[in-house]
């Protein structure tokens, strides 16, 4: 039986035994606060519910896209496991620390990024953690960080629906997810999964990114859908969802990424994407 709150209640649920009702809801409320010197403005998840669709790629390229239009970007690499995101930026340096927090490393263009690949000592070393560990240390990266003032942080998430997601929609403030897609038919069972991860966590889906929908002939320039028709647009019209843009198989962009290159990347595939994740900082704006 819940106890009602008392009259001379002070709200610091740390320092009292009660079992009240406003005790409760503060053990349910795992949310977690950045450092103290960090201020970020909009955390936008990037996830798929399968791996090998180029999460990590789309995440790079919104980074890229959004610091070339002025604003200022990070990435959180949760995929702790899979850490790709320093290859594809061409990092070498490791994040240093004090003993006020740990300094994300910058790339080229002045994107901060954090990533396990970051701390360890070779990058080709496995981390082989338990579940729990994993989680632990994407909050940490969320609270012990240093990221200062940035506009759009992007979550490189792994996929799945595990531990590491639901501690990031648990604990860090994410304003939406946009789910990258292929054009297979396990389309519609990614998206539906990620719908209805979206709805238990009360975070909105901005919309979906396919990829690898097609590659363009060299010597014709038609597309050639390498994988049949894509049936993106129905999925999305069935969750009410929009196709927020459409990657070819490139490449220009692989030699990028295998380089370490990601930041001279060319291409218009998301530039329409710029406008709509600004229009989220406009709106916070308005509010404030």
């Amino acid at each position: 039986m819940n106890i009602k709150m008392s009259e001379s209640c002070n709200k610091k649920c740390g320092e009292c035994s009660e079992e009240c009702n406003e005790r409760e809801t503060a053990k349910n409320d795992f949310s977690e606060s950045p450092h103290d010197l960090s201020q970020i403005k909009k955390v936008i998840a990037v996830v798929s519910g399968k791996g090998g669709v180029g999460k990590s790629l789309v995440t790079s390229m919104l980074a890229v896209l959004m610091a070339r239009n002025g604003y200022n970007t990070a990435i959180l690499d949760a995929d702790i496991t899979g850490p790709s995101i320093p290859k594809v930026f061409g990092l070498k340096q490791k994040v240093q620390g004090s003993e006020i927090g740990y300094f994300p490393v910058k790339s080229k263009m002045g994107i901060n990024i954090m990533s396990v690949n970051l701390l360890l000592e070779k990058d080709t070393d496995p981390v082989v953690w338990r579940g729990p560990i994993i989680a632990n240390t994407v909050k940490q990266f969320w609270t012990d960080v240093i990221w200062g003032n940035i506009d759009f942080m992007f979550i490189d998430m792994p996929p799945g629906t595990g531990d590491v997601p639901l501690t990031v929609f648990q604990s860090l403030a994410v304003d939406g997810i946009i789910v990258v897609t292929s054009p297979q038919e396990l389309v519609s069972m990614i998206v539906a999964k990620a719908v209805r991860m979206a709805k238990m966590m009360n975070i909105p889906i901005l919309g979906l990114v396919e990829n690898m929908g097609y590659i363009r002939c060299p010597d014709c320039d038609k597309e050639i859908k390498l994988f049949g028709e894509s049936n993106v647009e129905v999925v999305a019209k069935e969750y009410g969802l929009e196709v927020l843009a459409k990657l070819p198989i490139d490449p220009k962009i692989a030699a990028a990424c295998d380089k370490g290159m990601i930041e001279l990347c060319e291409g218009e595939w998301m530039n329409g994407m710029v406008e709509s994740l600004g229009d989220l900082l406009k709106e916070e704006q308005e509010i404030e």
